[in-house]
């Protein structure tokens, strides 16, 4: 019984194969460089993401103010431009062909001069100017309902009305000049 043995053969066995294998040269690389590069942690991606956000912000920071900076020059350089040549249109011996052509400062003070003059004419009518006025015209009304039947007997009240009405005009008028 013993003819063979009952021991088995060793386990190395190995294969040859008669064809070769081959990889392209692009596996060949990208395995080498995932072999060249070590993984990065996510504690360290994270610290990396934050570097970067930090970067873009502070970039976009400055460009934002390099842009604010640039407006500020351009609105200055048309406003120099226009003030230029509002002068030179102002001081052009053609005056005819343009009209009466003025600069935005003295538009300006003509403006609160206008402004100046609609006040003092507001707070005159508030102070009283027109409370003669008022008080005629009440008169001549009250008069008018106890008369309803003979109208004509509130002349005298017409009359001073009038006469009142010529006077706040007259004041109106001076108070302008």
């Amino acid at each position: 019984m013993g003819a063979g043995q009952s021991k088995p053969e060793s386990d190395d066995n190995e294969y040859r194969h008669e064809t070769p294998i081959q990889f392209s040269q692009d596996v060949v690389n990208h395995l080498a460089d995932r072999v060249n590069l070590p993984e990065t942690t996510p504690e360290r991606q994270t610290t990396l993401d934050a570097h970067i956000r930090s970067r873009i912000q502070a970039d976009l920071k400055q460009l934002r103010t390099e842009e604010e900076n640039v407006q500020r020059e351009i609105e200055v350089a048309l406003e120099k431009e226009n003030l230029d040549r509002e002068r030179s249109m102002a001081g052009d011996t053609e005056e005819e062909a343009h009209g009466d052509i003025k600069s935005s400062t003295s538009l300006m003070n003509d403006i609160e001069e206008i402004r100046s003059k609609v006040d003092r004419t507001q707070t005159r009518q508030q102070l009283g100017d027109l409370f003669e006025v008022n008080e005629k015209s009440q008169a001549v009304a009250s008069c008018y309902q106890s008369n309803p039947t003979t109208p004509l007997n509130c002349w005298r009240e017409v009359a001073s009305f009038k006469m009142s009405v010529a006077r706040a005009e007259t004041q109106y008028f001076e108070s302008l000049r």
